[in-house]
């Protein structure tokens, strides 16, 4: 196995051959650096059966055990080089006497020194540590001493080739370290060994040369590739949160509603902020919005991505589904505006206990259908918002594929919460210490939200409390106009509740959107009145709460002779609204307080409305 200083010292070539072997995947294209470590990560990953056998190192290692040669390496050199007998008899005979019984122990070992060992040795000259040139200094000038007055002649061709057996022997010495005593003897031993290695490498002084200088720019481009500093392993950790923020995109799934901007791009808003600008807004592209026809108000579901750097928000990766629909089916919807409006025709079931007396006369004296467009008459202190609540539960209850929103518009912080806690349905809010253009806003959100719906044919309840508080939200915010009516309402600030209330419509194949909404009357204020007798011939359906049955606290406060439904006949099977008209024959010439006390004590011990119209016969 390989260690990290092994491979470093490597050069490019042999570490791309170590990892074809391995079978370390695009190892081409890295660097040294990247090479190595991938080098280990296969090497740790790979039985150690597996891994191929281990091959020694071109450049000479600085370590005592990398420099002796492998015996494989030694049996590949051996026969390479059969014919030369010469080198390697004097190679064996004149070794020092120190050197003698190391030697005789591995005779295989020492029988040959082969081309590639000097080029191999050869660019580990410069390589050397200056704490071990002392001692190579000394026997170098000795040695050149004995070279000069003997082959003066060959001394500037073959220069390099007497400083690699010098070199080698210098480095011998410092392995192999001796007693003093020896050290004569070793002297000796040099000079005479030096003249048949010089001979030998004469003979191989040619090849060697230009190989040397090859080997160079292999040497400085290992330095160069060394990772010496913490700068170059920097990109690193940069390379891997990338990988890990990316392994994100697409994992989480999120929805909103639909905002675009004047410039073509858009935001799903989070119901949590009421379907204001947040934090959680996620980043929808304009090439999104046009290739699959998105619209104000759409609800969208689909996979997100983290922020990227630079980046605020989520951004939309894949377009899941649009109001429940997918992006196929919603292609070709009609505009709400195109769809054909009709009289409600399918009615909400109210009953829910035997003694939720609220929701039992609403359902018998004022029906409710799918596409209704009701308004709720009440003056101050009546019980609409419980009545509100009632009703949401009834149809939370009795009609889950309803979608049921509840928008809340200038109320108090502590009944929006009231409200949130005990309904099971959307509950939309803008308090009374917001501005009115956040109300403005709110409501335009929630209702372009409804008729995109509408248009997929889902049956939408929005409950609005109130419309009169709308009204005086959107007279404030519009441009004034020049002309005022009395109380200080401008002619143009109803046109848009106007077109809030009256969206409500049932729709010819399929979808509705039922609107019922609180209006507020005999509050002291002339705006109010205005606004009400704006609004009190738009809807078709009208129920009315009497102020004097909540003084005496006698609940629900409806005023059921002024209470009732355009066209119930659609709503009511014929028997049962038969019924109902001898009831309110009979109770037209009580007052509200009577004929509510009449039918709570005709309703008390019945369990549904079915069986109190029965009981009318006794």
């Amino acid at each position: 196995m390989y260690n990290i200083e092994e491979l470093k010292i490597r050069l490019l070539s042999e570490l791309k051959e170590i990892a074809e072997e391995m079978g370390v995947k695009n190892f081409k294209s890295l660097k040294k650096e990247e090479l190595v470590y991938a080098i280990l990560d296969q090497q740790a990953i790979t039985p150690e059966k597996a891994l191929p056998k281990k091959k020694p190192s071109k450049v000479e290692s600085e370590e005592p055990k990398a420099e002796t040669p492998s015996s494989s390496e030694n049996k590949t050199a051996t026969s390479e080089e059969p014919s030369k007998p010469k080198f390697k008899r004097q190679n064996v005979t004149e070794l020092p006497k120190g050197e003698v019984a190391k030697e005789a122990s591995k005779p295989e070992e020492r029988k040959e020194a082969p081309k590639k060992a000097f080029k191999k040795e050869e660019p580990k000259k410069d390589n050397a540590p200056k704490a071990d040139s002392t001692k190579e200094n000394a026997i170098s000038v000795d040695t050149k001493k004995a070279e000069s007055k003997k082959e003066d002649a060959r001394k500037d061709l073959h220069k390099d080739a007497g400083k690699e057996v010098l070199k080698e022997k210098s480095t011998g010495d410092i392995r192999d370290p001796k007693p003093a005593g020896e050290t004569k003897s070793e002297e000796e031993g040099q000079t005479r060994s030096f003249r048949p290695r010089k001979r030998a490498v004469e003979d191989d002084a040619q090849p060697t040369l230009p190989q040397e200088q090859d080997q160079q720019p292999r040497k400085r481009e290992a330095r160069d590739n060394n990772p010496g500093t913490a700068t170059q392993e920097t990109p690193t950790p940069k390379r891997k949160t990338n990988i890990s923020i990316k392994d994100f995109d697409g994992i989480i799934e999120n929805e909103g509603v639909l905002e675009i901007m004047s410039d073509g791009y858009g935001f799903l808003r989070s119901l949590d902020y009421n379907y204001l600008a947040s934090p959680d807004d996620i980043y929808v592209s304009p090439s999104q919005i046009k290739l699959f026809g998105l619209k104000v108000g759409d609800n969208i579901k689909g996979q997100i991505r983290p922020p990227k750097e630079g980046e605020k928000y989520f951004a939309l990766l894949k377009v899941g589904t649009v109001n429940g629909k997918t992006t196929e089916e919603i292609r070709d919807r009609i505009p709400f505006e195109y769809l054909t409006p009709l009289f409600p025709e399918e009615r909400l079931n109210l009953t829910t206990k035997a003694d939720n007396m609220s929701t039992r006369i609403v359902d018998l004296f004022a029906p409710i259908g799918k596409g209704q467009r009701g308004m709720i008459v009440a003056q101050p202190k009546t019980g609409k918002t419980v009545l509100l609540q009632k009703i949401a539960n009834a149809i939370a209850e009795n009609h889950p594929e309803v979608h049921l929103m509840i928008l809340l518009i200038d109320e108090r912080p502590e009944e929006v919460t009231e409200m949130a806690r005990s309904v099971k349905a959307e509950v939309i809010s803008s308090t009374f210490d917001e501005q009115a253009d956040r109300h403005v806003k709110v409501a335009s959100m929630v209702l372009e939200k409804a008729k995109r719906m509408v248009e997929c044919g889902h049956d939408v309840v929005i409950l609005l409390d109130s419309i009169t508080r709308l009204a005086r939200a959107y007279n404030t915010v519009v441009p004034s106009s020049g002309k005022i009516l009395s109380g200080g309402v401008d002619a143009n600030a109803l046109h848009k509740p106007k077109r809030f209330f009256g969206a409500a419509r049932n729709v010819e194949n399929g979808g509705s959107l039922t609107i019922i909404a609180t209006a507020l009357v005999e509050t002291g204020s002339k705006m109010d009145e205005v606004i009400f007798e704006e609004f009190k011939g738009t809807g078709n359906m009208e129920l009315s709460l009497d102020r004097k049955l909540s003084n005496r606290r006698i609940y629900p406060a409806i005023d059921v002779p002024g209470s009732g439904t355009r066209r119930e006949d659609l709503l009511m099977d014929k028997e049962e609204m038969q019924r109902v008209w001898i009831l309110r024959k009979l109770m037209s010439d009580m007052t509200s307080q009577e004929a509510m006390e009449f039918l709570l004590q005709r309703m008390k011990g019945t369990r549904d409305n079915s069986e109190f119209l029965i009981s009318m016969n006794s």
